[in-house]
């Protein structure tokens, strides 16, 4: 699409209309929580007078792009789906909007999410759930039958993963063209093998995580939802690098890459963790692993068996660094300086406690409760010190394996396709985020990139992915291996008729780009 703007068979302004336009043809999705329209249509006209100038600048300048939101965005609401932050506007941009903003892209707005991102099927923020738009498309409604006449149609649709759903859902819908994400657990990852997108996770350092409302500080990392691995990699390029408003970013200049047009992977050691073959792995997955890893070995690559022995106490440890930290950092929303306050004015502790009480949901209130439990003087040794010890020996799995010469993990990336949502809450939050994780988590733990490329159909007509995780900050060598395996195995574009009611030449024009 950047080739069509710098074409002139198409200018940032019909761009930017014709994604609104998607965005409240398919308003049923929950994707959005707000739409700045007025903003991104000025963004798109200042865009188009850098085209008629012959100085845009650069490949994402009048690109319409998404942001998850528990990004701070200067003049929009951020809101984190949470009563406790409705209303509340940020002063300042996050850097990585800042980044996409300084090279022209247009933000048409901020996406649902888990409240404060703590979930794994965007069904927890007080916007309500996101709706997986493959359950709309052509392939999954040809595969589905109701079980009985009576069962609505309405209630037959799955969900779209978590806690990234909204943003995963918009570029799946077509409704932008990329989108940021958070990835603390499998955030990013999990919604993009869900909803049949590229989610990229990068190496814990590499991109800025300032003006990220945290989470878990030691594992966030902004994440980038696309529709193909070229995209994420021009996306990385322009988003990473220091940032001295964070101090965990590397110092070393970043330098953006252009992956390979036919890459070579005859060269390459792939390892398969025995582990990753987790207890309610669906068969589906298992073959579509097997499948891929073919695949590598027919291109010439070496295929072995590899052990992370450790993997198996990550999601325990896991759940106490995450709800440790989660108490940390829910602290500053005590009804002071911004968000939410209650009228209790008995006393400040009285303010304090029913601020908290009514702006935080069940899910979060659970997890500051566990996370100061761990973090009791009694307790820290148990568990915060002991999780801590643990976290080392996983990192220190990935390291062995990578020193014993294996160049890149290939895993599943979810236990099943998606779900349908009147299923996915029958179980508590906790319950499933634990069982949603497992396969994503460790890749935080040990600050590893990751991604998802789609891959296949299941026999439902929904959308399954594979993960490739790679060494610290080979992020080129890992996007070069997911391209070629983007190439092999052709993933199917979604169907969807909203899409379709819609088209017009960029379309078309973005399909034949995207999906050659």
């Amino acid at each position: 699409v950047s080739a069509a703007l710098k074409e002139g068979h198409v200018t940032p302004t019909e761009l930017c209309q014709r994604c609104l336009a998607l965005i409240k043809s398919t308003k049923f999705l929950n994707a959005y929580i707000t739409v700045a329209e007025e903003t991104a249509l000025k963004q798109a006209e200042e865009s188009e007078k850098r085209y008629k100038r012959g100085q845009p600048l650069g490949v994402l300048d009048g690109i319409p792009v998404a942001v998850k939101d528990n990004f701070n965005t200067a003049g929009i609401e951020t809101t984190c789906a949470s009563n406790m932050l409705k209303g509340y506007i940020s002063p300042y941009n996050a850097t990585v909007v800042q980044k996409l903003l300084d090279q022209g892209a247009v933000l048409l707005g901020k996406t649902n999410l888990d409240e404060f991102a703590m979930g794994s099927g965007s069904t927890d923020g007080v916007f309500g759930p996101v709706r997986n738009p493959w359950s709309y498309s052509r392939q999954y409604k040809e595969k589905s039958v109701p079980k009985s006449h009576s069962e609505d149609k309405e209630s037959n649709w799955v969900i779209t993963g978590g806690s990234s759903g909204g943003s995963a859902a918009a570029v799946s819908s077509f409704t932008c063209f990329a989108a940021l994400g958070s990835d603390t657990g499998g955030s990013t990852r999990n919604p993009a093998a869900h909803c049949g997108v590229v989610g990229l996770k990068p190496t814990y350092g590499l991109i800025s995580r300032h003006g990220l409302i945290p989470l878990v500080n030691s594992m966030d990392v902004p994440g980038i939802l696309t529709r193909c691995v070229d995209d994420a990699a021009v996306l990385l390029g322009s988003l990473a690098g220091h940032d001295p408003k964070d101090s965990t970013t590397i110092q070393d200049t970043f330098k953006p890459f252009k992956l390979p047009s036919l890459p070579d992977v005859s060269k390459l050691s792939i390892g398969i963790p025995k582990e990753y073959h987790a207890p309610g792995l669906s068969s589906e997955i298992l073959a579509l692993w097997s499948k891929a890893a073919d695949l590598f070995k027919n291109a010439g690559a070496k295929v072995i068996e590899v052990s992370l022995p450790n993997t198996c106490y990550s999601i325990v440890c896991y759940h106490v660094l995450c709800t440790a930290e989660v108490a940390s950092n829910m602290a500053r929303f005590d009804g002071l300086e911004y968000g939410h306050r209650s009228d209790m004015n008995k006393s400040t502790e009285s303010m304090y406690a029913a601020t908290r009480r009514e702006g935080f949901n069940d899910v979060v209130r659970g997890r500051i409760l566990s996370g100061n439990y761990f973090l009791l003087k009694q307790n820290y040794e148990n568990y915060f010190i002991k999780a801590q010890k643990v976290r080392r020996l996983i990192a220190n799995d990935f390291l062995k394996v990578f020193r014993s010469g294996v160049d890149i993990l290939l895993t599943p990336t979810t236990l099943s396709d998606a779900v349908p949502y009147m299923e996915f809450i029958k179980e508590d939050n906790r319950t499933r985020s634990e069982q949603d994780d497992i396969l994503t988590q460790a890749a935080n733990m040990a600050g590893l990139p990751a991604i998802n490329v789609p891959t296949a159909l299941s026999e439902r007509g929904l959308p399954v992915g594979l993960q490739f995780i790679g060494r610290s900050f080979q992020e080129k060598q890992l996007l070069t291996v997911a391209k070629w395996f983007e190439k092999q195995v052709k993933f199917p574009m979604i169907q969807l008729e909203e899409v379709e009611r819609h088209n017009h030449n960029v379309f078309q024009h973005q399909k034949s780009a995207s999906f050659s």
